[in-house]
């Protein structure tokens, strides 16, 4: 039986940056965290014991799903997962790792948008008014996924490269914003989000055939 530490180490296909470096908000001082891809040798699946489907660690900071779970994630259009397929930031990848990434918009469908707004009205829903650090980091985050989700109904991709709202949303993140700007920006976003859907070309699901003939694939070749 293989240890968490192990899957994660020895098995990744996929391991990405993601947070202020992937977003083109560097500058605040927030460590980047990781988000790994690793595939259960299949013969870990034999036993009554099977592979963990998510890990933390080992180091502070990562994140790994097993693929089959990551997979099931994506066709869901899970905010994090999206995010790993088109981070710009790919420290590692092997064969199954590009060709994970080269499948990524078969993943894509409209289930996007009730992912992505369940992310930003619970992390809105408690913010009456935010008054510690943290508070703020998760006001522009809500911010942050809000637009990536107005992008994503429009072209297909999530957005990544926050470059043209680096300013305000910089400064929603050091707290300097009034509260009642960042609830009218909040609500601006959602009504072009609510506009965006109603003529989105996505399709209502991702390719789940795709998804399984890739998983059963990788499956037959990682014994």
């Amino acid at each position: 039986m293989f240890t968490p530490t192990e899957l994660v180490t020895d098995h990744a296909v996929l391991s990405v940056v993601i947070g202020p470096r992937a977003y083109g908000l560097g500058t605040y001082e927030t460590d980047s965290d990781r988000h790994t891809v690793y595939a259960a040798p299949t013969s870990a699946w034999w036993g009554f014991d099977k592979p963990p489907a998510q890990v933390d660690g080992p180091e502070p900071g990562r994140l790994s799903w097993e693929l089959e779970r990551f997979l099931q994630l994506a066709l869901a259009n899970d905010p994090l997962v999206l995010e790993c397929l088109w981070s710009p930031i790919v420290e590692s990848h092997d064969t199954i790792g590009a060709e994970l990434i080269r499948l990524r918009s078969r993943f894509i469908s409209r289930s996007a948008y009730r992912m992505f707004l369940r992310y930003a009205n619970a992390q809105f829903d408690r913010l009456s008014t935010p008054r510690s650090a943290r508070d703020w980091d998760s006001a522009m985050h809500m911010l942050r996924v809000l637009l990536s989700l107005r992008h994503l109904l429009s072209t297909g991709e999530p957005l990544m490269d926050f470059a043209a709202y680096r300013s305000q949303l910089l400064l929603v993140h050091r707290g300097e914003a009034d509260w009642g700007s960042v609830r009218a920006w909040r609500d601006q976003i959602a009504q072009k989000v609510e506009s965006a859907y109603s003529t989105t070309r996505l399709p209502l699901r991702g390719d789940r055939t795709a998804a399984e003939r890739f998983l059963i694939e990788v499956r037959r070749i990682r014994l």
